[in-house]
């Protein structure tokens, strides 16, 4: 179980909630070749579906057994949010957030399923993108995540804190790489479900992009697993569910991918898990790459205090289009506009 510093934890309460872990980043050399863009016709059609799959456990060709698919909801100020069981008891609203890092427990929720809590060396201090820290959160041991039935469990615990901050009305965050592995996952954004796949035997090919879409490496940092993309201006995105963001970039980054930050409206109610304010503002969609995949018109958002070193997001607001599949054997990402 990884030790240490968990940093850079934004929620943004009412309006955006981005649960983000960062340890380190870089900036390796960009590739790939833009031609398709899905933004222009999908902003003016969005829509979500109504009925969630029954929860069972599903069986793959060579019997290995998967956790069924589950359904998703939105809720401003909470973000994309799953019915959860931990330890088999529940059901808590969870957001899914692939920016996490880690599983994030409330203390009720942890209390409630009486889960056990690291003693000793199992302190953890929070710090968010405003620089303000937080103290008191604890590692600890989860015997079982489930979502959408409690018998629908998931393959791993994976690494799990408690920690105070979350708003009212979320208990709890789930980290579907942590509690996936070594599975894959795929969260579709305009139908609102998460599933599973085993990438053994229907794994990810870079040469197999869908139509109008890509398939991206999934890029990673020494510490943590969480799904980074080159960008072909050269800059890494996180890919981050867990912000109301759209492309969230700093000043560093607005100058390096060419984004004019002069006008924009504020959005107010921003604060991290330390309590500290991330103002942000929505400022002139951008155009980004990700491999063959061109982003027009992408909500932009202007993070103007974040430091330096604070990563550039890809957030609900600019991956509505897409069903995104997330394999973590053969560390790739397939972008497939829905």
């Amino acid at each position: 179980m990884r030790d240490g510093l968990v940093k850079n934890r934004v929620l943004a309460i009412p309006v955006v909630l981005s649960l983000l872990l960062t340890i380190q980043w870089a900036a390796p050399l960009a590739s790939g070749a833009a031609h398709s863009s899905v933004y222009d016709r999908f902003l003016s059609t969005l829509h979500f579906a109504s009925n969630a799959p029954e929860a069972f456990q599903q069986r793959d060709g060579a019997g290995i057994g998967l956790p069924a698919p589950a359904r998703l909801h939105e809720a401003d100020g909470r973000g994309l949010l799953v019915q959860t069981w931990v330890n088999g008891t529940g059901p808590f609203e969870f957001a899914v957030d692939t920016g996490a890092g880690a599983n994030i427990l409330s203390r009720r929720v942890a209390s409630a399923a009486r889960v056990e809590v690291e003693t000793g060396g199992g302190a953890v201090r929070v710090v968010g993108l405003s620089g303000v820290g937080a103290q008191g959160a604890r590692k600890a041991h989860v015997r079982n995540f489930a979502l959408g039935a409690r018998g629908n469990l998931l393959p791993s615990q994976g690494f799990t804190i408690i920690a105070d901050g979350l708003p009212a009305g979320v208990d709890g965050v789930l980290d579907p790489t942590e509690s996936f592995s070594p599975l894959g996952y795929r969260i579709d954004m305009p139908n609102e479900t998460i599933s599973a796949f085993d990438p053994r035997l229907t794994p990810l090919r870079s040469d197999a992009a869908p139509a109008d879409g890509t398939v991206a490496r999934w890029l990673t940092e020494p510490e943590s697993r969480r799904p980074y993309v080159m960008l072909a201006q050269g800059r890494r995105a996180l890919i981050d569910t867990g912000s109301g963001f759209g492309l969230a970039v700093n000043r560093d980054a607005a100058r390096s991918l060419g984004i004019f930050t002069g006008e924009g409206r504020e959005r107010v109610g921003t604060r991290d898990l330390g309590g500290g304010d991330i103002p942000s503002r929505r400022i002139r969609p951008a155009t980004v790459h990700v491999g063959s995949l061109a982003l027009r018109n992408v909500p932009t958002d202007y993070l103007s205090d974040a430091g330096a070193g604070a990563p550039v997001l890809l957030g609900r607001d600019a991956l509505r289009p897409f069903e995104l599949s997330f394999d973590p054997v053969n560390r790739l990402i397939r972008f497939k506009p829905v």
